[in-house]
């Protein structure tokens, strides 16, 4: 992989409170951006969908989701980072080896150049977070971030990934003086369907509005 260590990353230490994720920053301690976004966002169908299933059946799934976003993450660090992947034979290592392989052929082929993985980002006396991968993404300055999935999703299903990187592009944008204004969510499923939505001009403007927006709601 192309890396070019551009710019001086933070090194922020996470902190939980009261289910809280929080970031110490040279601010004090921000919320994270996925603490924010929890917090103001509709959860009706989230409620609904607990109830269908049952709660133990609910957090089983919630657990296994986690777990395998977990792996799978790390499997894409430390190929980027050239150091040795996750090893394990069970159900979830193995698909998290199977999905970080789609997302090497179908994703990481498209990143001319990365600046930083895992990167923690901070807006001063707003937010914090840490985003996947920054760097330059057919040509351009970009912000991107993985996801498993059980299944494909439609556009209008992401908007919230949208949203999180945004915050992660403005944060940036006002740290570094850069002038990122593209989104790249990267996504594949346990069947190894790879989908890639792009974010950028008006729609990033758009988007960077209603993060503005969620962040408003989250203070008041």
């Amino acid at each position: 992989m192309n890396l070019v260590e551009k710019y001086n990353y933070p090194s922020l230490k996470r902190i939980n409170n009261s289910g809280k994720r929080l970031y110490n920053t040279p601010s004090g301690n921000l919320p994270s951006v996925t603490t924010v976004l929890d917090k103001t966002k509709d959860k009706t169908f989230l409620i609904e969908w607990r109830k269908r299933v049952g709660e133990d059946e609910a957090s089983r799934i919630s657990k296994e989701a986690v777990g395998l976003g977990t792996v799978f993450h790390k499997h894409l660090e430390n190929y980027i980072l050239g150091k040795p992947r996750p090893e394990g034979n069970n159900l979830i290592y193995k698909l998290a080896e199977e999905m970080s392989e789609v997302v090497i052929e179908k994703g990481l082929i498209n990143v001319n150049e990365i600046w930083g993985s895992e990167i923690n980002l901070y807006y001063p006396d707003l937010y914090a977070g840490t985003t996947d991968l920054v760097g330059v993404h057919n040509g351009d300055p970009a912000i991107m971030d993985y996801k498993s999935t059980t299944r494909p999703k439609k556009e209008e299903w992401v908007e919230d990934y949208y949203l999180q990187c945004c915050a992660y592009a403005l944060a940036h944008n006002e740290l570094f003086e850069t002038k990122i204004s593209k989104i790249v969510i990267i996504m594949c499923s346990r069947k190894g369907q790879y989908q890639e939505f792009i974010c950028e001009g008006k729609k990033f403007e758009d988007k960077c509005d209603k993060w503005t927006e969620r962040l408003e709601e989250f203070y008041k």
